[in-house]
């Protein structure tokens, strides 16, 4: 009995261990560490990979390693939403420490040098899980943060005398903090590698995404959060020569290192690059291969969409590798390649750390070449182009037109301001000439590019920055009689206004991309406002102005709330929105402000539906752009507490795209009686999909199954089968609609034409009842990015939005996200109508 119970304690023992391994697991025998330098379990109180490492605890670690090793500075480069430090460790030995701003502005002249550097260090970003559910790689940085600042011998003091490393610990501050909290929180003391286990399946939202839900793998180029304007800011200023992007993948895979399909690499990357990667991976498969890992190359992963973190250096004269680690998704899993426990999933992503360093060493040289070369060819390169750079329309929108500004100056790229009208573009509007040093990231941004060699594509074919922003733009092959400032454009600073006096009423227009976020904070305030329906022109304090459809006006003898007028001009500067001073209810031209179609309004109070089988992204993509660019605080509810809901607190419900399944019956009829009431729903994608199929929406509409049946499925072989799935699907392309400019969903809109984002098949057919279609697709709708010609074909006039009363209330669809990834500002407007002016329509569904 005595050996059979030690038979079994030693069972136990050998479970407990799966996940907590000591240091020499994780390095070799025979490397030396400095005994003065505190070890990541010293800190912690447990050994590395033991538990899931908390940011907070990530963070003291590595301040203690900068306070005792010379070797190290440490900076908070900014915060997460949720406050948290970005941290980014230089590492290098102490003598370029020392001169480091010296040794940086060194590095950062030789780009615009003519003769080759033959010196100075390389410099290596080194960026750890930007999912924060992919974990081994910050987990992994703890040891290889250590490394760098222990390690004794020539190897070491070799590293860090040609190379300046830069340490990103945890791109992702809140997602890994989430994750960490839940791996952890659902670990027993013996661990259970059963995938279904709760440990290993998260709940809704999952550790991925930031506060907001975003992916911040996707924001290098669009730069809507914090964390990702704090990264770019610090890549620009030290401009690496390689940067590393670790990340995670299925527990059932082994390990990715790029390069990846080689067809799918962008036309803008050079060949040099490429080359470059391929050199790099030698020193990953030798590294792997001693280990006798199992990895692969060359495989489902692409170079193609330059806002992740490992192609956004690739068009700026770096060299991005991309890893991936199959996941323990907590920490051991069972898996077809066996038991995968969590230490091995940072040993794994540790090593291939120590290669980058091995490869970069070992090609020095050609990378301080390579991206010298890249600079120094970029105004050659812009000469043989058949233009001379991009004009861009402010379009009467200068908020907007700011915050597009504001992107292309945080990737460096010049613009300069209109001095004189030129054509239809007025002074103000800005030109993009092609010859500077960020030549091929404007052509980028830029690009309608529509075919490709490979149509396969992981994420999106087309993000051109101008059409998310719906603002006009145009190819210059000449730019003689263009006047330009001698500056490049910067953003001004809110103008003051004088204080509006007594007057009968006040209004202001609805084109600025702040109006909407006024009018919230106005009505939250008691303010009692109007919208025009109808346009109209009036006499103010400054002269006869005209006010479009869609306009605001606030009736002075309305209002009950005390210093009203003064929250009106306080809030006009805040905001920066002219308003103006109505002088009569009696108009020149037009309505009068007592008309029937002057209608008043109330604050939305939105119900934002979410919970497991709804995007995760779509919802932080809604509730990002109603805190942050309206200041509304949504309601946040699971679908399956949705029955448990009043519905009656609130006007609106947002449903996005995602499966309904926690809807039954009960709820339908609850929401369809809410709705008959006055309330109004708004459904996108397969939100909208619910909405007509529980027959809320009047409309019908072309299947997901009926665009894949037009393709040709005769004689195809097995392998065909990725080719045939990459033209059924549109991974992420533009379209464009056009609209009714005087439809309540399109107020403020300057034009017709409303570029689209796509990502998905399912559309609505144009409805047979006169009003009720507010969008359509073009006859030539495709813009920028792949689409097999089949679904262009068919999209072609068919409906992007609908839109109709249903009893007392209103029902607005749409095909596709009006808030993609937080930057497409062009259609977050048609969200903003739908918000405000959505009670306000009149056509009935049939």
């Amino acid at each position: 009995m005595r050996f059979i119970f030690i038979a079994v304690l030693v069972g136990l023992q050998s479970l407990l261990a799966v996940a907590a391994q000591p240091l020499d697991y994780y390095f070799s025998d025979t490397l030396k560490f400095d005994p003065n330098i505190t070890k990541p379990s010293e800190v912690l109180g447990y050994e590395v990979g033991e538990w899931h490492v908390r940011h907070d605890q990530l963070v003291q670690y590595l301040h203690v390693l900068a306070k005792q090793s010379d070797r190290i500075q440490i900076e908070t480069i900014g915060y997460s939403h949720e406050k948290r430090p970005l941290l980014l460790l230089t590492i290098s030995n102490k003598k370029q420490l020392e001169n480091i701003n010296a040794i940086r502005n060194e590095h950062i002249d030789r780009l615009d040098s003519k003769e080759q550097r033959k010196s100075g260090p390389a410099i290596v970003w080194m960026g750890y899980s930007v999912h924060g559910n992919e974990s081994s790689g910050s987990n992994a940085a703890m040891l290889v943060a250590y490394y760098l600042a222990a390690a004794q011998g020539e190897k070491i003091d070799n590293l860090l005398a040609n190379t300046v490393i830069l340490l990103d610990p945890s791109l992702n501050p809140d997602g890994l903090a989430r994750f960490a909290q839940w791996a952890n929180s659902n670990r027993g003391v013996v661990l259970s590698p059963d995938p279904m286990h709760r440990e290993h399946v998260e709940t809704w939202p999952s550790g991925r995404t930031n506060h907001y839900y975003f992916d911040l793998n996707r924001d290098w180029l669009l730069l809507q959060h914090p964390e990702s304007r704090a990264r770019v800011a610090q890549f620009h200023k030290w401009k690496p020569n390689v940067l590393t992007d670790f990340h995670e993948m299925g527990p059932n895979s082994t390990y990715f290192f790029q390069p990846g399909i080689p067809s799918r690499t962008h036309p803008l990357t050079p060949n040099k690059n490429v080359e470059l990667t391929n050199e790099l991976a030698k020193f990953h498969a030798q590294a792997l291969d001693d280990q006798k890992q199992l990895y692969f190359t060359q495989e489902s992963f692409d170079d193609f969409y330059y806002g992740k973190g490992s192609t956004y250096p690739d068009i700026n004269g770096a060299v991005g590798i991309l890893f991936e680690q199959a996941s323990s998704r907590g920490h051991v899993q069972n898996t077809i390649n066996g038991v995968l426990d969590f230490s091995q999933t940072i040993k794994n992503q540790l090593t291939t750390s120590l290669s980058t360093f091995d490869g970069v060493l070992r090609n020095k040289q050609a990378l301080l070449n390579y991206q010298r070369q890249f600079y120094q060819t970029a105004k050659k390169l812009a000469k043989d182009e058949g233009f001379k750079g991009y004009i861009v329309s402010a379009d009467g929108d200068y908020q907007k037109f700011s915050a597009f500004l504001e992107v292309l100056k945080q990737h460096h790229i010049e613009a300069y301001p209109l001095q004189d009208n030129y054509k239809e573009y007025t002074v103000g509007d800005v030109f993009i000439p092609l010859e500077q040093p960020q030549y091929r990231l404007l052509k980028a941004l830029f690009s309608e590019q529509t075919t490709f060699k490979d149509n396969t594509f992981y994420d999106v074919s087309g993000w051109t920055l101008a059409h998310a922003f719906n603002l006009p733009f145009e190819k210059l092959t000449s730019t003689r009689n263009l006047k330009l400032a001698n500056q490049i454009w910067s953003p001004s600073q809110n103008k003051l206004r004088e204080n509006l006096e007594s007057a009968y009423a006040y209004g202001f227009t609805w084109h600025q991309f702040n109006a909407p976020k006024m009018l919230n904070f106005l009505l939250s305030q008691g303010i009692k406002a109007r919208v025009a329906l109808s346009e109209f022109t009036a006499t103010t304090t400054t002269g006869t102005l005209q006010f479009d459809s869609g306009s605001i006006v606030i009736p002075a003898g309305a209002q009950s709330k005390s210093q009203w007028l003064q929250v009106l001009n306080d809030a006009k500067n805040y905001f920066d929105i002219d308003v103006a001073a109505i002088q009569s209810g009696l108009t020149t031209q037009g309505i009068d402000l007592g008309s029937r179609f002057m209608r008043p309004l109330k604050a939305p109070k939105i119900l934002l539906v979410g919970g497991e089988g709804v995007s995760q992204y779509e919802v932080g993509e809604v509730w990002y752009h109603l805190d942050r660019h309206l200041a509304i605080a949504p309601t946040l509810v699971k679908q399956s507490r949705l029955s448990s809901v009043t519905l009656e607190n609130y006007t609106h419900i947002i449903m996005v795209d995602g499966r309904y399944d926690h809807f039954n019956d009960s709820l339908t009829a609850k929401i369809k009686s809410w709705v008959k009431h006055g309330g109004v729903i708004w459904g996108h994608k397969r939100g909208a999909k619910w909405l007509l199929d529980k027959q809320l929406l009047k409309a019908s509409s072309v299947s997901r199954q009926e665009m894949a049946e037009q393709f040709d499925t005769s004689n195809l072989t097995y392998q065909d089968r990725d080719k045939l799935s990459a033209k059924q699907r549109i991974a992420g392309a533009i379209f464009a609609t056009q609209v009714d400019l005087s439809h309540p969903l399109s107020f403020g809109l300057q034009r017709s034409l409303l570029p689209v984002f796509k990502n998905s098949t399912w559309l609505l057919k144009p409805t047979q009842k006169p009003f009720i279609t507010v969008a359509t697709y073009t006859k030539n709708p495709l813009m920028a990015g792949y689409s097999a010609p089949e679904n262009v074909a068919k999209i072609a006039e068919n409906a992007s939005l609908v839109a109709h009363r249903y009893g007392q209330g209103s029902v607005i669809a749409m095909t596709d996200n009006p808030v993609f990834r937080g930057y497409w500002y062009g259609t977050s407007k048609v969200l903003n109508n739908a918000l405000f002016f959505g009670a306000l329509l009149t056509e009935q569904g049939r």
